[in-house]
């Protein structure tokens, strides 16, 4: 059971919980990046940390708990987190370090079940339905999870017990940090309804402000609205998904073969740049990296997606799906510029852009159809070519030439 309990979220977990219809888990790590800073530096235990860029560029990307009672959270900008809390301590992040402790606690699910669906570097579904006979009720596997977690890395986990992906997610969520929390499959009902409507999975911001004016304000409220109402507010899908959840309905299994969905790189510029060269130079660098990454994990995509955030954090997306698949870095770029510049933005100032592939298949499955006359470019082979050489000799191996030029502007100045 949780040894520290979030209040206001919903109701306490009880001692010897039925866990016999609960065959899912999701185990959630707790602050993980800052977690795993601390295995370094354990004289920062206790106080408010931070990581993310200490120039106060950016956004937070972990915060200790301590850091947390001031108000600060995950994605918040780092100027706005080093007002809420002046006294934390700012650890620039090493993304080496979590990657490879994200392996290993990967290893330890896997060692319980095949049945493991990563939805982040620190969270998992798991089904442990088939471990029993072997490890015992799930939650004896959970709290085994946990101990070994705490013993092989330093670091602790939370981890909710139930009969669905949906309703383990919400108990890891409310036994935080350090806890276990087990709905029993009759009990659902129950531990879902004292819970705001935000709580749901597809609620976000305005979905919540629209069930607001409707005087929906917890998850009871939902389940009592008639499907059909919903459905008419807030469109067919978006209500029937709403109403299934509020009772508890989720009959997704765990997968362990997750398809990417997308395949993105942003850059967060060390100050805000108004420059459109400077701009499209960081377009090709990202579309690069986004190629790559694509060629190396064998999809293509169709649809190529820029975030253009604005020095005062408002964000733009724009999105353009081609007419064929593709996983080359020039044609990526080509169509980020026209998404640069169809936005508007060639003179506002930006702190942050990104480039991102969507609607993604995999690479054997797509096949290019020329036009009558039409040539290949030769693009592709050339940047497979690029992969051999930087596999070999590095990352900095080859380079666009843009890329050099930009590197000896910025150095001029």
């Amino acid at each position: 059971m949780s040894r520290k309990q979030i209040t206001g979220i919903g109701p306490a977990p009880r001692t010897g919980a039925d866990d016999s219809g609960c065959p899912i888990l999701h185990v959630d790590m707790d602050a993980f990046f800052a977690s795993v800073e601390l295995l370094d530096r354990p004289e920062l235990r206790g106080r408010p940390v931070i990581v993310g860029s200490p120039a106060g560029r950016g956004v937070v990307l972990s915060a200790t708990y301590e850091a947390r009672a001031q108000g600060v959270h995950s994605a918040m900008p780092m100027s706005r987190a080093r007002r809420l809390c002046p006294q934390a301590t700012v650890i620039p992040p090493s993304h080496g370090k979590y990657s490879e402790v994200s392996k290993g606690v990967m290893e330890i699910f896997h060692a319980i079940t095949p049945l493991v669906e990563p939805i982040a570097s620190d969270e998992a579904f798991l089904d442990v339905g088939g471990a029993r006979r072997r490890l015992g009720p799930p939650a004896a596997i959970a709290a085994m999870i946990r101990e070994q977690v705490l013993e092989r890395y330093g670091i602790t986990c939370s981890v909710g017990v139930a009969s669905s992906k949906f309703v383990a997610k919400l108990a890891s969520k409310q036994c935080k940090p350090d806890g276990l929390l087990v709905v029993p499959a009759d009990q659902v009902v129950d531990f879902l309804h004292p819970l705001p409507v935000s709580a749901l999975w597809g609620v976000g911001e305005r979905t919540e402000q629209s069930l607001v004016r409707l005087g929906i304000r917890t998850v009871g409220d939902l389940a009592r609205v008639p499907p059909a109402t919903l459905q008419r507010e807030l469109g067919q899908a978006v209500g029937g998904h709403l109403a299934a959840l509020a009772w508890g309905r989720d009959e997704r299994p765990v997968s362990s073969h997750v398809p990417d969905k997308s395949i993105g790189n942003e850059e967060t510029f060390a100050v805000d740049v108004d420059d459109p060269e400077v701009i499209k130079r960081e377009l090709l660098r990202l579309s690069e990296r986004v190629a790559a990454r694509m060629r190396k994990g064998g999809h293509v995509g169709r649809t190529v997606s820029v975030k253009l955030r604005r020095a005062d954090f408002t964000t733009i997306n724009r999105s353009r799906t081609l007419r064929e698949p593709t996983d080359v870095a020039q044609v990526i770029y080509a169509t980020a510029c026209e998404l640069f510049e169809a936005a508007g933005l060639q003179r506002v100032r930006l702190r942050l852009v990104g480039v991102r592939m969507e609607n993604l298949r995999p690479a054997e499955e797509a096949t290019r159809q020329l036009s009558l006359g039409e040539r290949e470019t030769g693009w592709r082979e050339a940047e497979q070519a690029m992969d051999k050489a930087i596999r070999r000799f590095g990352p900095d191996a080859v380079v666009p030439a843009s890329l050099v030029r930009g590197k000896l502007d910025e150095a001029e100045t």
